[in-house]
């Protein structure tokens, strides 16, 4: 949306805005633009280290040889970022007191972050879903099985011939795709292993009993996300020249490929199910919606001056932030229009004004812009 729609070069991310929210949008105090955080703090967030933009220019790169984020095709711009183009001086300067620390690498701080994020989307993620009755022993025991059932014949199958809704074949693409962009530490052995132990533990274990939410139950669920957030925090090793795909601090070989098995159940059977895509689809609606409606509103030159004064305030910020990007990164801006610093400043304003949103005022907002409220005051009051 942000790209297509409004336009944007770098587009919306969520590693990128969460930067921005740091350095720019939020301010404590007397500090006129960001939280005043110190160097350390800051490149602690910088997950994907680079712009999505400064990747086009790089040409053809083997996918083991691309940091993890970047994405298969880095022509096309990288996937994941953690800065947009507007904060790529503070992102440098910010990673200015790391020499020690190679191009494209994370810091310390921020490994440990990452690692950490991956426990808990591995472990909790799969706690929860249970606990909600989402997770069922029969169709993720049916998967596990299969594959390690018919793992030999998957070999032969070229990837076309792959039927995501045949038991077993989601795995082996999963397992197709570890080879293909991580060969430095992607292991048949090492992945099978991985799947009999999480096939034990957690289907045979956890699945095989429904939640019920009795004593029984919650010390059952209690007791695996304990020992297995103990497992791969003890698996925790460091490495002083880690490969461009790796990093200082991570897992244990080992560990790294329970945690892909772990991911796999959480997006195979419960992020790819129907219900959830239905809701998903119809946020994007009204993100894209407020997104127009906004848009429309601020191009409106009877009406603009009555848009919210939050996002008004906003416009005229990030449009003096485009035009300092301007003098100094001239080259970004040798195809635009004489518009364009005001078309951009504009546009990031609208992505930031509608990142702000919690669902609830989002879908309360939506509807005052479509015209589908009867609530004026309560909905409209402090935007």
């Amino acid at each position: 949306m942000a790209r297509n729609m409004l336009g944007l070069p770098d587009g919306f991310e969520g590693n990128a805005q969460s930067f921005r929210i740091l350095t720019a949008l939020d301010s404590r105090g007397a500090t006129p633009r960001g939280m005043n955080l110190t160097r350390a703090v800051r490149a602690a967030v910088l997950k994907y280290p680079w712009t999505r933009n400064e990747w086009r220019s790089k040409g053809p790169i083997a996918p083991e040889l691309l940091p993890r984020g970047v994405g298969t095709d880095p022509a096309a711009g990288a996937m994941k970022y953690s800065a947009y183009d507007i904060e790529a001086a503070e992102m440098a300067d910010v990673l200015s007191v790391f020499p020690g620390i190679a191009q494209y690498q994370q810091t310390l701080e921020c490994s440990v972050m990452d690692i950490a994020d991956d426990i808990a989307y591995a472990v909790h993620d799969l706690d929860d879903f249970y606990r909600a009755g989402i997770l069922q022993y029969t169709s993720v025991s049916a998967e596990l099985r299969a594959w390690l059932e018919h793992a030999v014949a998957f070999k032969i199958l070229k990837t076309s011939e792959l039927d995501q809704r045949q038991p077993g074949h989601a795995l082996e693409l999963t397992w197709r795709r570890l080879v293909a962009k991580d060969p430095w530490i992607a292991n048949p052995d090492a992945f099978r292993d991985s799947v009999r132990r999480v096939g034990h533990d957690l289907v045979d274990g956890l699945l095989a009993v429904p939640y019920d939410g009795g004593l029984q139950a919650d010390r059952a669920v209690t007791a695996f996300t304990r020992r297995w957030i103990d497992r791969l925090q003890e698996s925790v090793t460091v490495d002083r020249t880690p490969i461009v795909r790796g990093g200082h601090i991570r897992l244990s070989d080992e560990a790294w490929h329970d945690v892909v098995v772990l991911k796999f159940v959480h997006s195979r059977f419960v992020l790819d199910r129907s219900d959830l895509a239905v809701y998903q689809r119809g946020q994007t609606r009204i993100i894209r919606s407020l997104a127009e409606g906004f848009s429309t509103w601020l191009n409106d030159p009877d009406d603009a001056g009555r848009a919210p004064r939050r996002l008004l305030d906003s416009v005229e910020a990030t449009t003096e932030e485009y035009r300092q990007l301007r003098e100094t990164t001239p080259e970004l801006f040798s195809q635009a229009g004489p518009n364009e610093i005001q078309r951009l400043g504009q546009a990031r304003a609208i992505v930031d004004y509608i990142a702000s949103f919690t669902d609830a005022q989002a879908v309360s907002l939506n509807s005052l812009l479509t015209g589908t409220s009867d609530s004026l005051w309560e909905a409209g009051r402090g935007l």
